[in-house]
């Protein structure tokens, strides 16, 4: 990455005697901390009706697939930053793996992708019944949306100090909601629920999709509910800065993926026991449903406003990734130069917050909530599985410090996994293969269009996901 054009550009700072030049100062406190923040998100708050939809009142079953298949993928990821612990991410490892730069560079373009869409999903879950609930029917949601994500790229435009520091805040207020929907919705199933209409059903949690049976059920379900799990690999980006993180990483983030599984099965197993199916299938602001159930004296509004925060969360943090990922992809010329202008005051990377913004702004306005979660789940299970094929081929490549090693059935069963839910037999819609497609096939214009010009192809695949 070229140092006239970073945003942080600085005085050089001198490497420690560890590797690294920053400053490790995270303990394992504040990095299950990170990790489980980082996976809470969407998916809970707006795609858990979406889930119930495909799956019927069986709701548990999916998440409990979907921790399990990322609880493989996670142990590669384990090896991985141990065996290599500087902040990194899927695109350094792939290339160490097969050093192909083609295969790097869509892998970058594919996480990139994914945060667009997940964004894009916040985006719809926040316009929805959340907003509905707050400001009552008739606002034109997808102008909403829009204006949602317009707001989103001036703050990243203003700058990422402000944006972190937004996060703290809008994770605080996040993890309050998912514990209102716990105590409230455990006190109605144990206590019985104020609304004699929407009384507590614990049969309906062995109920499947009559219309697709149980097989298909549970895997088109889970193909959606994955994107649920997902956050966990950001954690390698904070290696660098990680006291011990050989030893710290393993625990730590096996511990926060278990402790999320935990949450989201207690809510799903609250929110199919109080809420009728086809109530939830209905609905993009699920959890507002479960507290009208179990506590219908609690003021709609402001747990909507709790809602719509917690989205707000994702999709800032997605939307920076995104857009510096891209920014990364143009100073290590791969994509066109331009995506690596930045502002003169505020020093961010203006061309691709608006690119990454405009793609989003698209979404939102011709994708439905449930293709855009599943588009994200999908291109994110397409590089899973890659990276649970690195760490196999990376054993051949010897370091001389200890680092954790993974069972070797685990990736090899993460990547057979990861590839079985990113097929077409579990029941994913086509639609989602699409817009995969769509958002991919811009990279591949990117990357050719480099080629034929003559210009630079090799690169720094470290410089892409910092």
């Amino acid at each position: 990455m070229s140092e006239e054009n970073r945003p942080d550009r600085g005085a050089p700072v001198e490497e420690r005697p560890d590797g690294t030049p920053l400053k490790r100062v995270i303990g394992p406190k504040l990095l299950l901390l990170f990790v489980v923040g980082d996976i809470l998100g969407t998916t809970v708050y707006s795609l858990t009706g979406q889930v119930a939809g495909r799956v019927g009142g069986a709701l548990w079953v999916p998440f409990l697939v979907a921790f399990l298949v990322a609880f493989l993928t996670a142990f590669s990821y384990l090896e991985l930053v141990s065996k290599y612990p500087r902040a990194a991410g899927a695109a350094l490892y792939v290339h160490k793996a097969f050093g192909v730069h083609f295969l790097t560079f869509m892998v970058a373009f594919a996480v990139m992708c994914s945060g667009i869409t997940s964004a894009s999903s916040a985006a719809q879950g926040f316009s929805g019944d959340y907003l509905t609930a707050l400001v009552g029917p008739g606002t034109p949601g997808w102008l909403v949306a829009i204006g949602f994500l317009l707001v989103l790229a001036g703050i990243n435009l203003r700058g990422v100090s402000e944006s972190v520091k937004i996060n703290m805040v809008l994770t605080l207020i996040e993890v309050s909601g998912l514990v209102i929907v716990i105590v409230f919705g455990l006190l109605a199933i144990f206590g019985g629920s104020a609304d004699p209409e929407l009384a507590p059903d614990p049969g309906r949690l062995l109920e499947f999709n009559s219309d697709s049976g149980p097989f298909l059920a549970v895997t088109s379900a889970t193909a959606l509910a994955f994107f649920a799990m997902v956050g966990f690999e950001d954690s390698v980006n904070m290696a660098e800065e990680t006291k011990d993180p050989v030893k710290t990483f393993p625990r730590v983030v096996l511990m926060g993926l278990c402790i999320t599984a935990v949450i989201y099965l207690v809510i799903a197993v609250v929110t199919s026991t109080l809420v009728p199916t086809d109530l939830l299938a209905g609905s993009d602001g699920p959890l507002l449903l479960v507290v009208q159930a179990a506590a219908p004296w609690f003021p709609a509004a402001a747990f909507a406003v709790i809602a719509m925060f917690a989205l707000t969360n994702t999709a800032l943090i997605n939307m920076l990734m995104a857009s510096r990922l891209l920014y990364g992809m143009a100073n290590e010329r791969i994509i066109p130069r331009m995506f690596g202008s930045v502002l003169a005051v505020r020093r961010t990377p203006w061309v691709s917050i608006l690119f990454t913004s405009v793609i989003a702004i698209i979404l939102v306005s011709s994708v439905t909530i449930a293709d855009l979660g599943g588009t994200t789940s999908l291109l994110l299970l397409m590089v899973f599985a890659v990276v649970n094929v690195a760490v196999l081929v990376l054993r051949k490549e010897k370091v001389a410090h200890q680092h954790f090693t993974a069972p070797t059935w685990a990736p090899v069963l993460g990547a057979i996994t990861c590839v079985f839910f990113a097929l077409p037999i579990t029941g994913r819609p086509l639609r989602e293969y699409a817009i995969a497609a769509a958002l991919l096939g811009i990279g591949v214009v990117f990357w050719l269009a480099n080629h034929f010009l003559g210009r630079r192809v090799d690169f720094d695949p470290a410089a892409l996901e910092k």
